[in-house]
């Protein structure tokens, strides 16, 4: 079994990540610090969503349909890794671990009409990677990461509420352990993320006149990855992951919006009451010795309960297939996913129904080029 090829089909489902529980985006796999040599790469994906729902009695005007409320995004991460010595090596990567582009259409009759909301981050992660003899490992390192948000939602008839917080930095750590065996193409990661903490300067304003300026505590989640891959027989491999994300922990609660009635919901702008696992498992297979093929499932499991206006889903299922073409010190992995959203009901006070929303589904596509050199 040639571990350098077999291991290729391990990559194929990161080139398709997305649509992930909360606002998660890139999963943060830490894969390219285990490539051999040197060695580079660069990966972009394109999600289209078509999530909608409709209103129920309890909003005003029931079935009044919100349109496609979530706008097509791309996302892009490169990696770099080369080796110090026999022992040690190292690692930097670029992704976009968090996001949100959400924009409801334009009508007066459905509850949240013109409300939008966008959530953007970007993170750097430099990770330093030390092997024992004994074929285990570990991995420590530091993530400097920046958060950005808007978001405007209707108050009443005419009028607006709005919320913009500015770009902000924030730093958290790295730590993780591995197993491998060569000769049958296992391998085991553990690696946990620690929660980032922000203090965003928030400017917030009713019909355009500013209510308030004052800082807003963000914290983006702690989350777990068990990563595996192995060999069951001659060119065919079995890989897959868990992800643990501590999402029951995150909020986004401006001050004015978060004050308590009149003058405010009297709750976060953004908040979710579970923590999310997230499962994928994948079969890869080397066709020659330059084209590899995979199929992997995905799953989260639905929470029950409400969900935000601002991210009406709740769990998915997801089916992708990907292929690599390798050349010399290149290959180039292609792959594209559909998911399956799972149904979710929103509300507006917490004990009623506002909208239910149903079959909705995503489709993301994805390139990665990677080089040894």
């Amino acid at each position: 079994m040639t571990y350098k090829l077999i291991a290729i089909a391990a990559l194929l489902g990161g080139a398709t990540a997305a649509n992930a529980g909360g606002i998660d985006r890139s999963g943060q796999s830490i894969t390219a610090l285990f490539e051999n040599g040197r060695y580079a790469e660069f990966s972009l994906g394109a999600v289209s969503p078509d999530t909608s729902g409709v209103s129920t009695v309890f909003s005003g005007l029931a079935g009044q349909n919100s349109g496609n409320m979530t706008d097509n995004f791309f996302t892009f991460s490169a990696a770099y890794k080369a080796d110090i010595n026999d022992q040690l090596s190292y690692a930097i990567i670029y992704d976009q671990p968090f996001g949100a582009d959400v924009e409801y259409d334009p009508n007066p009759f459905y509850f949240a009409g013109g409300a939008k909301a966008e959530f953007n981050s970007h993170a750097i992660t430099g990770l330093l990677r030390y092997k024992l003899p004994s074929n285990v490992s570990f991995h420590v390192g530091i993530r400097v990461q920046t958060i950005e948000a808007t978001a405007t939602l209707p108050r009443s008839p005419g009028v607006f509420y709005d919320v913009k917080g500015d770009r902000d930095v924030g730093a958290g750590y790295v730590l993780g352990v591995a197993y491998e065996k060569p000769e049958i193409a296992l391998r085991v990661s553990l690696t946990y993320s620690s929660k980032i903490k922000y203090d965003v300067d928030t400017v917030e304003r009713v019909g355009g006149a500013v209510v308030l300026t004052a800082p807003t505590h963000i914290e983006t989640p702690q989350s777990v990855n068990l990563e595996f891959q192995t060999g069951i027989m001659a060119d065919t491999l079995l890989f897959g992951g868990v992800r643990w994300t501590d999402w029951s922990s995150f909020t986004i609660a401006p001050p004015a919006y978060s004050s308590p009635p009149p003058g405010g919901s009297g709750g976060p702008l953004l908040s979710y009451a579970d923590d999310v696992f997230s499962y994928t498992l994948g079969v890869g297979r080397r066709l020659s010795d330059t084209w590899a093929v995979s199929a992997s499932v995905g799953y989260e499991k639905s929470n029950g309960g409400f969900a935000s206006n601002l991210g009406p889903t709740d769990g998915n299922k997801s089916m992708a297939l990907a292929a690599v073409y390798s050349r010399d010190k290149m290959k180039i992995t292609t792959g594209i996913r559909y998911i399956n959203i799972g149904d979710a009901q929103t509300t507006l006070n917490g004990t009623n129904a506002a909208a239910n929303f149903k079959d909705n589904e995503a489709v993301a596509i994805g390139i990665k080029v990677g080089f040894n050199f």
